[in-house]
């Protein structure tokens, strides 16, 4: 499984969001590979990703995907990471 951790510019944010969402996974129990990208290269790591982890404000710059788009209001938040992930991986 591919999960992809998006920021908007640059890799800071989005490389905390992708290590709290592996602490997350493994609360899961569930293995995946997590990828941190930015708006220009989305298209690229969401290719084959299942799941993409963002803010609100950057879903339009998505675009088309087939991978599922799960909306995070707190990239500190890892209660709300693992049951966002839960719920999408269920």
């Amino acid at each position: 499984m591919k999960i992809v951790a998006l920021c908007g510019v640059g890799i800071g944010t989005s490389a905390i969001l992708k290590v709290n969402a592996e602490r997350a996974l493994e609360r899961l129990d569930i293995e995946a590979d997590v990828t941190a990208a930015d708006i220009a290269s989305v298209k690229l790591a969401a290719a084959d990703a299942q799941v993409i982890l963002t803010s609100s404000e950057l879903v339009p710059s998505i675009g088309k995907t087939n991978a599922d788009v799960i909306i995070i209001d707190n990239f500190f938040d890892l209660d709300e990471l693992t049951a966002k992930l839960e719920t999408a991986l269920g």
